[in-house]
């Protein structure tokens, strides 16, 4: 079994799909089940894998190979790291929930959860790929079910919504498969990620492309496909309108890990395939980390519906990882290497994303909770809820403190780490960031006062409790955001070896002459 675990994880939700296919329609309720024990089997994997994984190894571990179309030098490759691990966890975790937030899905049932194991296998596939060639595939499987999800189960302007996801990341997919294709045509005609990690940074040396620098050229390719991802500002405005007419597990996946995918992609590939590249653009991606720290939470502070406002949080909390990511030069800085900045800034960006994805979860839900109530997310349209709601009013405040960023949650370590990694290299857009937390605890408290105190509304007195259900789903996020916010070290740890690695190839590079 070991393996082929990889595969397992892969895989498995498919294999779920398979047995949905054949299940009558009107039988929902097993269909539902398989749903959950396919994301189950999968969650118990993941732990497996956690438990048999070696921190101490910086490079790929559980690699499983096979020729996939030799002629042109494509296989079947998966493998995973302390980069990729966290994440296959982190979606395992988010798609099992997931099914239970989706558990009053009464509309086209059999659709709606095939499309969502089938988005499961492409999100799971994109952090185990080590071809890439097949990431690209994954990354693609992706963008179909998400759009349907939208599309058909969201809100009264979901088509518009999803085509306007669809028609963003497809503009990025094109970009980025531009920037693979010129990875593959200078560097040995060769999708092994390894390989090209080996190779491209020597290989790239020299190469022009219309008058530039090609690592320049494909660094930006990559980097804007994987922004909008992310998204970075200001290819962010896809965000709010699809996190506000998707069905709340779909907002889940999609803040808690597809926003991921974007920065998880930039350091694999950008940093990975092109560490020369980062000395010229690290100025720049803290920039607009800056950017989006402080636009999202401008745009958090003044919106009206709560979900948009934890739909623009999530454009600020994101901006963190950014800063966090352009500390790697402080390794090899000319003022002097600072090797602990760049691992406390590099390994604060990677735990910035894991907690951004179970403390966004988390808000989502809770999110959801109050509009299957109230049929409606307007903040001002409430007041006094924590008389009739206590219950969930605790776990609601739990969550607001979580976001914005207070000592004793995990999101606390994470920035603070991402600030600590940049600062010596970047002070003033440290120092400008900073910014942010006040405006986390403004649009976060605000709303909190006007939901949760004053009188109650009187519509809202008959209004029923958070249900055991809906605990279930959010209270091991709520555990995990609270431990790791006391205890980080787990997690510092299973990435620390494969981030320092990271860091000594870019310390090792410098900017090309010219760039």
């Amino acid at each position: 079994m070991e393996s082929n675990l990889l595969s397992l994880l892969v895989w498995l939700p498919v294999i779920g799909l398979a047995a949905i296919a054949l299940m009558p329609r009107d039988k929902t309720k097993e269909i539902k089940l398989i749903a959950a024990l396919a994301t189950g089997v999968q969650l118990v994997m993941a732990l497996v894998l956690w438990a048999k994984f070696d921190p101490a190894i910086a490079g790929m571990q559980f690699v499983e190979r096979a020729e996939w179309i030799p002629s042109f030098n494509i296989a079947y490759i998966l493998s995973v790291d302390g980069l990729s691990l966290p994440m296959v966890i982190l979606t395992a975790l988010l798609c099992f929930i997931g099914i239970f937030v989706s558990w009053k899905i009464d509309y086209a049932v059999k659709g709606y959860f095939a499309l969502f194991l089938l988005l499961d296998t492409g999100i799971m596939g994109v952090f185990v790929s080590g071809d890439l060639f097949l990431f690209y595939i994954f990354w693609e499987v992706m963008l179909l079910p998400m759009y349907f999800l939208i599309g058909i189960w969201g809100g009264p302007q979901r088509e518009y919504a999803a085509i306007k996801f669809f028609l963003y990341t497809l503009f990025g997919s094109v970009l980025m498969l531009i920037g693979i294709l010129g990875l593959y045509f200078t560097c040995g005609q060769t999708f092994d990620i390894q390989a090209l990690i080996q190779n491209a940074p020597e290989m790239l040396q020299g190469v022009s492309w219309w008058g530039m620098s090609a690592i320049k050229v494909i660094w930006v390719l990559l980097f804007i496909g994987f922004a909008i991802k992310v998204p970075v500002f200001p290819f962010h405005t896809w965000l709010p309108l699809a996190h506000v007419e998707a069905p709340t597990a779909i907002s889940v996946l999609l803040a808690g890990i597809l926003l991921k995918l974007g920065v998880y992609g930039i350091l694999r590939f950008n940093y990975g395939l092109m560490p020369d590249g980062v000395w010229w653009f690290a100025g720049a991606l803290a920039f607009l980390g800056l950017i989006n720290v402080i636009w999202g939470g401008l745009c958090a502070l003044a919106q009206t519906d709560l979900k948009k406002l934890v739909a623009y949080s999530s454009i600020n909390h994101m901006g963190y990882s950014l800063i966090g990511m352009s500390a790697v030069i402080a390794a090899g800085s000319a003022n002097g290497a600072n090797t602990t900045a760049a691992q406390a800034g590099l390994a604060g960006a990677v735990f910035q994303m894991f907690n951004h994805g179970t403390i966004s979860a988390m808000l989502f839900i809770l999110v959801g909770v109050i509009y299957d109530r109230a049929h409606h997310r307007e903040i001002n349209g409430f007041g006094g809820l924590a008389k009739q709601m206590p219950i969930y009013t605790g776990i609601t405040a739990l969550a607001f403190f979580a976001g914005l960023g207070l000592p004793g949650f995990s999101g606390f370590i994470s920035e603070a780490m991402c600030f600590i990694g940049a600062f010596p290299v970047f002070k003033g857009i440290v120092i400008a960031s900073t910014v942010g937390i006040l405006l986390n605890a403004a649009y976060f408290l605000w709303a909190f006062q006007r939901i949760f105190f004053g009188e109650l509304n009187e519509k809202y007195t008959d209004l029923p409790e958070i249900n055991k259900m809906e605990l279930f789903t959010v209270i091991p996020l709520a555990v995990i955001t609270i431990i790791l916010g006391v205890y980080p070290a787990p997690f510092i740890n299973l990435v620390k070896s494969t981030l320092n690695l990271m860091i000594d190839m870019v310390a090792s590079g410098s900017p090309i002459a010219g760039m």
